[in-house]
């Protein structure tokens, strides 16, 4: 028989851990999309020494997986006395914000090249039009090639973004106790681990789904409206005519 009541409970439970996870997924998602932008920045560069670093850096955490990176800065930097006597030491010694960076770094490397992606799908000719026109570099910037290069990375990005929502679930492992880690927490209590993972599914599968809709409505709004036949819109030549 399905307990309702101990469904009902867990969700609420579980729903009270629902701050940090997206504190985890906001700061990390608008954190590691400026990084994503600085990287994108050097990928495009022709200095070298800057095309190469964007490249080692997109190989590495591209290339590693995202528990180890989470380790090495929980358990690994502390280790460093330079680091224990910096200024980041405040920041690094919490597990939240250890898993708000960890998160940050490796989404990062995927979006800039998400978004190198973007820009390199942009037709040369809507940027020669744009130049043609007298439009400034920073012009050009802001009306054509970062709204293009959006609408072209959105697809990819809005996936990029679930899989970060799903990514906060390995912050239980140090000690951030967001939906999953609270899910543990129940279920070392109660031993009863079907109906508590079903109910923390629930919620992520709730939080994506609001993501893809809002990523839905970003993408109608940047889509080019397709303008009405010539037959349907009203002349003016006719209208003079008629009056």
């Amino acid at each position: 028989m399905i307990d309702f009541a101990f469904l009902s409970d867990t969700l609420l439970k579980l729903s009270a851990a629902l701050p940090v996870t997206l504190g985890l997924f906001f700061a990390s998602f608008v954190l590691g999309g400026l990084l994503a932008l600085a990287i994108l920045a050097m990928r495009m560069s022709r200095h070298p020494l800057l095309s190469g670093f964007a490249r080692a850096y997109i190989l590495v955490f591209r290339g590693s997986p995202l528990l180890i990176q989470l380790f090495l800065i929980y358990y690994g930097l502390g280790q460093f006395e330079v680091i224990r006597h910096s200024f980041v030491w405040p920041v690094l010694r919490e597990p939240f914000f250890c898993a708000v960076v960890a998160l940050a770094l490796c989404t990062a490397s995927y979006t800039a090249e998400i978004f190198r992606g973007g820009l390199l799908a942009i037709p040369n000719g809507q940027i020669e039009a744009g130049l043609a026109c007298g439009m400034s570099r920073w012009l050009l910037l802001r009306r054509i090639i970062a709204p293009v290069m959006l609408r072209y990375a959105l697809p990819a990005y809005s996936t990029e973004a679930i899989l970060l929502v799903k990514s906060t679930a390995l912050a239980s492992l140090v000690t951030v106790w967001d939906v999953t880690g609270v899910a543990q927490q129940i279920i070392q209590r109660t031993y009863r681990t079907m109906e508590v993972f079903i109910c923390a599914a629930l919620i992520y599968l709730i939080l994506n789904f609001i993501i893809v809709q809002i990523y839905a409505w970003i993408e109608r709004c940047l889509s080019p409206r397709p303008r009405p036949p010539a037959a349907d819109r009203p002349s003016a030549l006719a209208g003079e005519k008629h009056d």
